[in-house]
């Protein structure tokens, strides 16, 4: 069996872009052949990109792309396993390609997006940088005006609609929306069952307040109506100007909110944790 040398493991790596143990256990096997050592790689990268799949991407970056005359606006987040590879060029390059193509073809079906040249793509980037890599949501926005905002560290970004107005105004709109997340645009959008939901808890507070039952009521009331219009957008204070609410700052402008969307990286996904130490226990043993 030939030696391994440190720069034969260096070219290896340079040439696929894997890491250092898997192409040190291609050249091993491949007894030192480079050449010998891609080939093999390269019949085993599907099986590899599937492997993969397995792992939880909760990371990522999310984008946004706005039409010339601002009346459409497009919204993606794609994953990867951490926050390492969200800044990696050609994370970033992909992640680019995947919103112009959604704003292209004005699609927001993930599936139908990634059929054929996309989803090849995606496979070979997670055979070149070694993580799980998924585009996990698509959004199209279309109004009178749209305007958009993306945290500079591209792990929130927001799509504003407006009737009326002009996209410095959704912008700012936007901002607003990415630092202040509301839950609905304006109190008649609050569902149901969220409302009931709040109403019971603060019914049971109320009540062991010893107080009498029209008092509660009053109580109930009260924080409900708070509860709502401090989750909806229209009724929050501007946060560039807090004497001013989001509705009034629109209708100022001559202009109404239709809607928003938001997407932050990762919400929703659950994690599995694992101690480093049980991370390092678990590899030895399956090296075993």
């Amino acid at each position: 069996m030939a030696a391994i040398s440190a720069s034969q493991v260096k070219e290896l790596r340079e040439r696929t872009g894997l890491g250092m143990m898997e192409c040190k256990k291609a050249l091993v096997e491949a007894d030192g052949d480079i050449d010998r050592a891609i080939e093999e790689l390269r019949k085993s990268s599907g099986m590899k990109a599937a492997k993969k799949a397995g792992r939880t991407a909760a990371d990522g970056a999310v984008a946004t792309k706005i039409a010339p005359d601002k009346n459409l606006g497009v919204m993606v987040e794609v994953n990867s396993e951490t926050d390492f590879v969200a800044r990696d060029d050609n994370f970033r390059a992909f992640v680019q390609k995947v919103l112009d193509k959604a704003f292209e073809n004005r699609e927001d079906n993930v599936e139908t997006l990634m059929a054929g040249e996309l989803e090849d793509d995606r496979q070979a980037l997670v055979q070149k940088i070694g993580e799980n890599i998924g585009v996990r949501r698509v959004a199209i926005v279309e109004a009178l005006v749209v305007g958009g905002y993306v945290h500079n560290d591209s792990r929130i970004a927001v799509l504003v609609a407006l009737n009326g107005g002009d996209a410095d105004l959704a912008r700012d709109i936007a901002m607003h929306v990415a630092a202040v997340n509301p839950r609905v645009n304006k109190p008649e959008d609050m569902p149901a069952d969220v409302v009931a939901k709040e109403k019971e808890i603060y019914a049971a507070q109320a009540r062991e307040s010893g107080k009498p039952e029209e008092i509660i009521e009053k109580m109930i009331s009260g924080r409900l109506n708070k509860f709502i219009a401090e989750s909806s957008l229209l009724e929050q204070p501007f946060v560039k100007d807090p004497d001013v609410k989001v509705g009034k700052l629109a209708s100022n402008a001559g202009a109404d909110v239709q809607g928003f969307v938001r997407f932050e990286v990762g919400e929703g996904i659950e994690v599995e944790k694992q101690d480093f130490a049980a991370e390092v226990a678990a590899q030895v043993g399956s090296k075993k």
